[in-house]
């Protein structure tokens, strides 16, 4: 027979009010008490009933992580991500794809937020790059936290974690020049995303630091998607070929735009990384199913989710924060598809 809360109650021999107490992770309860309490769940295997709780009480132990993304493996590491602080602090999860494009996209957040009785959303890009929907969401009186490009928030309407991808993408820039390349091309992800506007500054600064001429012919508009690389690689090697300013080297905005770069090359027998160097950006599973395996930019989504996770909860249980938790620097990882030049 599955476990209830007065049989934990009873094995600890505390009352049912402090097993809910310890189960909420509420500061009241001594240290000792907590343990005995924690010891009787363990051997119990008691779960509680959050979709219960949430109805029975006033309070609401439901968090929501709002998205508008095409990487399907960006939005994989954020639900892990997001599912384990979750877990270890009691409260439930709902996931709610929309289209950020869409005008109707406010009032049907704002929909799910109060039918959900949801206590606090986790945003990420483009969504929590949209001040005037971070303030819609900020008015119904629910935490926010948003996970950002940037090194520091824009504002304060709500905490934030930050990803540097500016100086991550000058230090991946600048492997490329080390190797003696001076002609990188840049595939750009979605413009509305702020992580492609602070790529490209790093590309840019790389590039300038180190006196190399910008060329505008070898930037190329694109998206966050596998079919953009194979576009922007076929336009950079024969357009540009035939301006004689072939690139020996493209700097591409996530993996999966790199892994469709490449998979260009190969279909005009490009070598890789012989005759061009190849770099994403994130360490997606898309940089290590290529062939060559891409040099990128770790980027940790799962722990970056999870810290954004564990900030909300922390605004919920009004627990004292600073406006941004953390600010990651995606890290440079060096493997088989850049070379000298």
């Amino acid at each position: 027979m599955k476990a209830t809360i007065n049989d934990v109650a009873k094995l600890a021999g505390v009352s049912i009010k402090t097993v809910s107490r310890v189960i909420n992770n509420e500061t009241s309860v001594r240290q000792l008490t907590r343990e005995k309490v924690q010891q009787a769940v363990d051997e119990l295997k008691y779960q509680p009933n959050l979709s219960a709780r949430n109805l029975a009480g006033t309070k609401s132990y439901s968090i929501a992580y709002i998205y508008d993304n095409p990487n399907a493996y960006y939005i994989i590491d954020m639900q892990e991500g997001i599912l384990s602080a979750c877990k270890q602090q009691g409260f439930e999860l709902l996931i709610h794809p929309c289209d950020s494009k869409s005008q109707g996209v406010t009032e049907e957040v704002v929909n799910m937020v109060k039918q959900a009785r949801i206590a606090g959303l986790i945003l990420t890009p483009p969504l929590s790059e949209m001040p005037e929907f971070v303030q819609s969401m900020v008015d119904l009186d629910v935490k926010v936290v948003r996970i950002m490009s940037g090194d520091v928030a824009p504002d304060d309407l709500s905490p934030c974690v930050m990803v540097n991808d500016r100086d991550a993408a000058q230090t991946i820039t600048q492997h490329l020049i080390d190797l003696g390349h001076t002609n990188i091309a840049f595939i750009a992800g979605d413009a509305e995303h702020m992580s492609t506007i602070e790529r490209y500054k790093g590309y840019r600064r790389a590039l300038k630091a180190s006196n190399i001429a910008f060329n505008k012919d070898l930037v190329i508009e694109g998206e966050y998607s596998f079919d953009s690389g194979v576009s922007g690689a076929k336009q950079l090697m024969v357009e540009q070929s035939n301006k004689h300013v072939r690139p020996t080297a493209i700097f591409s905005c996530n993996d999966e735009i790199a892994a469709g770069a490449l998979f260009a090359a190969r279909l005009m027998n490009i070598s890789i990384p012989e005759q061009l160097s190849i770099v994403g950006f994130e360490n997606s599973p898309f940089s290590r199913q290529t062939w060559p395996k891409l040099t990128t930019a770790d980027q940790p989504n799962n722990q970056i989710a999870e810290d954004a996770a564990n900030l909300l909860i922390s605004q919920i249980r009004k627990q004292k924060n600073p406006i941004t938790i953390s600010q990651y620097v995606p890290k440079l990882i060096v493997r088989d598809s850049t070379a000298k030049c």
